[in-house]
């Protein structure tokens, strides 16, 4: 823009990411739409990290090629918070299908909560849950680089 002659602050700039990016991920969604083969295969798993000073559960969901499905932030890890992200990930990708399989680490929480999904009826009884945890190895690594520190946080 200073090419143009037009000088832009940079606090303008950030003013416009705020005012836009939401009608841009919304106009953009339909072209970043998740193949049906990688749609299919889920990888959810929880971590623990620290959000504004307070420390919460991470719930996040992939597909088979590494690209988030859903995330929900919850102060506790239990049956109710595992549903809770379960029925919102399948509720926000209703139009990329239900998943032919959801792995999941051994978390007692996830598969009760699978499981009263399914007896709800809001995730089909075809829909495979697998209790296995090296499919996730690409979500566990993942968690590293959303744990680790900052530079400026580490006053290095």
């Amino acid at each position: 823009m200073t090419e143009r002659g037009v000088l832009v602050d940079h606090t303008t700039i950030y003013r416009w990411v705020q005012k836009y990016a939401p009608e841009l991920d919304k106009q953009t969604r339909w072209y970043r739409q998740v193949p049906d083969w990688q749609a299919s295969f889920w990888r959810v798993d929880e971590t623990y990290i620290r959000v504004g000073g307070r420390w919460c559960y991470l719930y996040r969901a992939i597909t088979a090629g590494g690209q988030t499905l859903d995330f929900y932030l919850s102060p506790k890890r239990n049956v109710a918070a595992a549903k809770r992200f379960l029925a919102k990930a399948f509720k926000s990708n209703a139009s990329a299908g239900y998943p032919r399989v959801i792995n999941t680490d051994k978390a007692p929480s996830l598969a009760r909560a699978i499981a009263k999904l399914k007896s709800e009826g809001i995730c089909p009884p075809t829909v495979e849950h697998r209790q296995v945890k090296y499919p996730n190895n690409i979500l566990e690594g993942d968690h590293g680089r959303l744990k680790r520190v900052p530079r400026a946080e580490r006053r290095v």
